[in-house]
């Protein structure tokens, strides 16, 4: 019998050895249609490699083209609940946080799964060489909690999400590893017009 082709046929695409090791990737969003797609572009290769289960999308309320894009990009959108019912609808284990407008830097999969393959503890990625801010800046300006993503066991992430509404929340104070793999965070002035 030969294999149908498609994206939950995980024995005919050869990944039933790693799914234990996909992870799920949260993006909250408000009116970011554009920076979302930015994001999603960057997750293509990470999917291609398996290193993806799914891309869930928690909506705030956009009254822009946000669903459109999630739905054409093959994510699971979800117009309410906020970021518990995102924890909840991911299948992974483990679960990446990250900004809409952010972009994963090529290289990244093999070191987030390294991470998830032999620790329990949250991670963030190290900010990309080629943006990073002037010393002074760094020292002066604050960090977003989810400006260089997050890395953590869906578990942890849903016993945290009982206290907290968003992402950033649940990021906040939270103490992470970063790793070697890199990103480019989201620049936030404002939403996507």
């Amino acid at each position: 019998m030969g294999c149908t082709p498609g994206p939950c046929n995980w024995r005919c695409a050869g990944l039933s050895d790693k799914r234990a090791d996909m992870l799920s990737v949260l993006i909250e969003t408000l009116n970011h249609e554009e920076g979302m797609a930015r994001t999603l572009g960057s997750l293509i290769h990470a999917v291609v490699e398996g290193a993806i289960r799914d891309v869930v999308i928690c909506d705030q309320g956009s009254t822009d083209q946000t669903h459109y894009v999630a739905e054409h990009a093959g994510c699971h959108f979800l117009a309410k609940g906020g970021i518990a019912a995102g924890i909840t609808a991911a299948r992974g284990d483990w679960l990446l946080f990250v900004e809409p407008g952010a972009r994963l830097i090529d290289g990244w999969i093999d070191d987030v799964r390294a991470h998830v393959q032999r620790s329990t503890m949250p991670a963030r990625l190290s900010r990309w060489r080629g943006d990073r801010l002037p010393f002074l800046a760094r020292m002066f300006s604050s960090n977003r909690p989810l400006e260089q993503g997050l890395i953590i066991p869906k578990r942890q992430a849903a016993a945290l999400a009982k206290n907290a509404d968003t992402g950033e929340a649940i990021a906040r104070g939270l103490a992470m590893k970063t790793l070697a793999a890199e990103i480019s965070p989201a620049r936030r002035a404002s939403p996507d017009r």
